[in-house]
Order: C-alpha cells, then sequence, then structure tokens
C-alpha cells in the first residue's frame, strides 16, 4: 500500500468517526459466527465495555475522561456472538514520540493521563526497563484492552483480532512500531503476530484503578507490518450481510 492510498484509507476512517460503529469482515472471525464492529468514538467504546460481566474496567489509556484520543488517533473493535452479545473487545490507539520514547511516555504516566497531575494518584507509578522501548520514537501505535469472553478463549481469537488491528494500523498511520504490553503466560504460550518480546515493559501501579500488573513488551516494527498486510492483504470492510448487522445496530444503539 502505498503512502497514497494509506492516507485515503485514513481519511475515510475519519469520515466515518461521525457513525456509532461499521461492519468489519475477517474470514476466522466469520468461521465462527463472530460479527466485528469497528468504532472510533471512545465514549461509546467505554459505554459498552464497562458493562460487560467478568470483564475488568478499561485501561485510562482507552477512556476518554482521563486520556484525550483525538479522531484519527485511535481505534477499537468489539466482537458480537451470532445473539449480539459481546465476547470481544479491543483497542489501538497512536502515540506521536517523535521527541520522546515510549519508555518516557510509560514512566511519565502521560500513557494513561493527558494530564498526570490532575489525574494521577500521589502513588501511581510505572517502571520501564525493557531496552527496546527507549528506542521506541516516532509513530507508536499500542494494542491493548484485550478481553475475550471465557467460552471463546482458546479458539485463537488473539490471533483473529490480530489480524485486523495490523491491517487497520497500518493503513491508517503506518506506525513505526505496533507493540503490546501483555504478561508472560501468554508470551509463553507463543504470539506470532509480535515476533518479538522483552521482559519489563512494565511495573505498573494506579492506585484509583486498582491496577498493579508486571508485563513483558511485545512488538512488531513498521517495516515487518507493511510485509505482513502486503502479505495477506484482504478488504475488511463489508456491507451488512444479513439482519443481524441491523440488530446488531439496535444493541448497540439504544
Amino acid at each position: 500500500m502505498t503512502k497514497d492510498e494509506s492516507a485515503e484509507v485514513m481519511c475515510a476512517c475519519i469520515a466515518v468517526h461521525v457513525s456509532r460503529c461499521i461492519p468489519i469482515y475477517d474470514t476466522i472471525a466469520a468461521q465462527k459466527d463472530i460479527n466485528l464492529l469497528l468504532g472510533f468514538d471512545f465514549h461509546e467504546y467505554v459505554s459498552i465495555t464497562e458493562g460487560i460481566p467478568g470483564k475488568g474496567r478499561t485501561f485510562p489509556n482507552f477512556r476518554p475522561d482521563r486520556s484525550t484520543i483525538r479522531p484519527g488517533e485511535g481505534f477499537w473493535v468489539v466482537g458480537l456472538d451470532r445473539n449480539n452479545d459481546v465476547m470481544l473487545t479491543n483497542a489501538t490507539r497512536m502515540y506521536d514520540l517523535s521527541h520522546s520514547n515510549f519508555a518516557e511516555h510509560l514512566r511519565s504516566l502521560n500513557a494513561f493521563y493527558s494530564n498526570p497531575i490532575v489525574h494521577a494518584h500521589f502513588d501511581d507509578h510505572c517502571t520501564c526497563i525493557a531496552s527496546t522501548a527507549e528506542e521506541m520514537t516516532g509513530r507508536i501505535a499500542y494494542n491493548g484492552d484485550l478481553w475475550a469472553r471465557r467460552d471463546f478463549r482458546g479458539q485463537g481469537v488473539p490471533r483473529m483480532i490480530a489480524r485486523v488491528t495490523h491491517r487497520l494500523s497500518h493503513a491508517m498511520w503506518a506506525p513505526d512500531f505496533l507493540c503490546a504490553l501483555v504478561a508472560r503466560w501468554r508470551v509463553d504460550k507463543g504470539l506470532p503476530h509480535y515476533p518479538h518480546h522483552e521482559p519489563g515493559g512494565w511495573i505498573l501501579r494506579l492506585v484509583e484503578e486498582d491496577i498493579a500488573e508486571e508485563n513483558w513488551l511485545v512488538w512488531v516494527t513498521g517495516d515487518e507490518l507493511k510485509k505482513e498486510v502486503d502479505h495477506c492483504c484482504k478488504n475488511l470492510f463489508a456491507l451488512p450481510s444479513s439482519t443481524a448487522w441491523s440488530d446488531t445496530a439496535g444493541c448497540l444503539n439504544p
């Protein structure tokens, strides 16, 4: 995909920001009877995720009450089962770190709060010792808030959603890095969609969010992402194929 083509896709994505959500297509999701919805309004995303049984609270990175995400700088994907119940959530945003790096962005808590002085608790802290995070500058796409309902776990859902988020991230931003922070057990199980991993991504404590985690940094470079997308580029956007979409719209748009 050329830079001009990427720009056209990004402009199209920004244009649909005025709509609440649109359907996207992935072969694996279709085979599992999962409808994927793409959205750009993070107020809507929080309104969806906060009421899901069994899902923890969405991190402040993706909550507009704590972190501003301007149009064109973030998107989310929600998966619905055949009954239009939410079975999957995931969100991605782009940090412009042309004059900083990802490690410093985490340590300063700017990754979590637009204004840490106002929003952070006195005892909040984030330690990042992964050396690669120091080298991550430029356009950094960060993927998080991945949750799958228990009955869909162990079915390749993370790989499925990675196919979608990788293609969208490349089309919208052509980032220098696409990364996530994950628990050690997920690294041990294997993350083929993130070929690189390193311990010390963060030791994180956000007191008022009741968050205390120690995660690894996993990533793919911009060049690797481009090769991946070029190798298996397919159209993500599809017209509603059945009445399920109109039912879905009614479910998410009361």
